[in-house]
């Protein structure tokens, strides 16, 4: 799949890894420009992971939960956190009580996705292309942007294809 297929991970200059389904940065200077404009400390934080910079993700998510405890956006990145550093249980744990406080709203596809690539880290691709599943159902249900249903489809066939092996 060519860079220009990758799905487009929710912030400029990153994109999903079609084979990892992990966001990388595809235009270093694109992300910069837009995170120098960002007030938001989740963009931060979602930046840090796509970078590699998984330990600098983790303070600065730990940062900024101290002004924002509440923060959905930066739960999520806590667990997406864990699963980078392989504390798959720990992430699925954090994820299903998200997805418990989000249910039947519009995040509670995003919970999915984000366990689909928890199940898919840890190798467990029968879950993961369930989860992804799930998650591009709620999607096209709900109506989500295309970019969001293309990122379930995308990651549920990498999914199915490595169960299947």
């Amino acid at each position: 799949m060519a860079l220009k297929d990758w799905p487009y991970a929710g912030f400029p200059g990153i994109a999903v890894n079609p084979r990892t389904l992990v966001p990388e940065v595809v235009d270093e200077e694109e992300c910069a420009a837009a995170l120098a404009q960002s007030t938001d400390p989740a963009d931060e934080v979602f930046v840090l992971l796509a970078q590699g910079r998984v330990a600098e993700a983790a303070e600065a998510a730990a940062e900024a939960r101290l002004k924002d405890p509440d923060s959905f956006r930066l739960q999520v990145y806590d667990a997406d956190i864990l699963r980078a550093t392989k504390q798959t249980a720990l992430a699925l744990q954090r994820l299903k009580a998200l997805g418990a406080r989000v249910a039947n709203t519009p995040d509670e596809s995003w919970v999915h996705h984000q366990m689909g690539k928890v199940h898919f880290g840890a190798g467990n691709y029968e879950a993961a292309a369930r989860s992804f599943a799930t998650a591009l159902e709620q999607r096209v249900a709900a109506g989500a942007d295309a970019a969001a249903i293309y990122s379930s489809t995308v990651s549920l066939r990498r999914a199915r294809d490595l169960a299947e092996q």
